[in-house]
């Protein structure tokens, strides 16, 4: 298993910067993030463009995998975590053509895994919503097949905020709705890129949800959660997080990182954990951030190899 992160906590920072600072600090993998060059985020860790998939040829490409491989890296992902089911037709057809755009620069630059989100519809309920995915995503992930790529789909719900609830959007948050996701679209590229994080807080056992869906999970999040309790006591799980649920680094919240890691090592899980930075705690410049990834590195180190 090697360890990587997530570029998007870099956003002031080119490619080859990032790719210096991992390789120098014991990082052995990016995953690069790879949103609309220019869009600019519209949400945290968002709009981040670390390989413009728009401008990327075979020679650019080649380029790329020449200067990680210099620096005894690799990509490990291609990162893209738009809203595919997103109620507005224009928005949802353009984070589709984006994603195509990724896959095939995934395939150009040969990675393996794009990492992405299934989206939602916050206003309307799961089976809804998994009608629409049923619509949307067998033909995406035909693409990514067509193409030799695997879609790695994160379980985060994507509820922070207020102006996110009640539903999020992203569909993809608890086995029930991955069970239901597995049916529909059955292809065996499509899977998961697994958040333990985003399961703490829902009170969902992690370890559990890694023996079952194992070879389902092609990617690894590392970031850590803490439950705050004045939060949780003031606006409760109906909240659905909001308040009281906050985004740590590794070995700063309540992931079990030793019961998360038996149950990888468990099912054969031997590719990358990717830490994934949005603790504010660790923002407002490039140093703090970096901060932050060192802390995660440090805890995340023992259970590494």
């Amino acid at each position: 298993m090697k360890l990587g992160l997530l570029t998007a906590a870099f956003p002031t920072l080119g490619l080859e910067e990032v790719a210096d600072w991992a390789a120098a600090n014991g990082f052995g993998a990016l995953e690069v993030a790879c949103w609309p060059s220019g869009q600019g985020a519209a949400r945290r860790y968002a709009g981040v463009s670390h390989i413009d998939v728009d401008a990327l040829d075979d020679d650019g490409a080649r380029r790329i995998v020449e200067l990680l491989a210099e620096r005894g890296l690799h990509i490990s992902a291609l990162a893209y975590y738009p809203n595919p089911l997103d109620p507005d037709p224009d928005a949802a057809q353009a984070a589709a053509e984006h994603l195509r755009k990724v896959i095939v620069a995934a395939e150009r630059l040969g990675v393996e895994v794009v990492g992405t989100f299934v989206g939602r519809d916050k206003a309307r309920g799961v089976e809804e919503n998994l009608e629409q995915f049923g619509r949307v995503w067998p033909e995406l992930v035909r693409f990514a097949a067509d193409h030799g790529r695997r879609i790695a789909i994160e379980n985060c719900p994507m509820i922070f905020s207020r102006d996110e609830w009640p539903g999020g959007a992203n569909l993809a948050f608890a086995p029930a709705i991955w069970r239901s996701m597995f049916e529909i679209v059955p292809d065996a590229n499509f899977g998961l890129n697994f958040d333990p994080s985003h399961l703490v807080w829902q009170f969902i056992d992690c370890p559990r949800a890694i023996h079952e869906f194992g070879e389902r999970i092609f990617h690894v999040h590392a970031k850590d959660v803490e439950v705050r309790p004045d939060g949780l006591y003031e606006w409760g799980v109906m909240s659905a997080g909001v308040g009281w649920q906050v985004p740590r680094l590794c070995g700063l919240g309540q992931v079990d990182w030793g019961a998360f890691f038996g149950a990888l090592y468990a099912v054969g899980y031997d590719f990358v954990t990717s830490v994934e930075h949005e603790d504010r705690a660790f923002e407002g410049s490039v140093d703090a951030v970096q901060r932050g990834f060192l802390i995660a590195r440090d805890n995340l180190a023992p259970f590494i190899h």
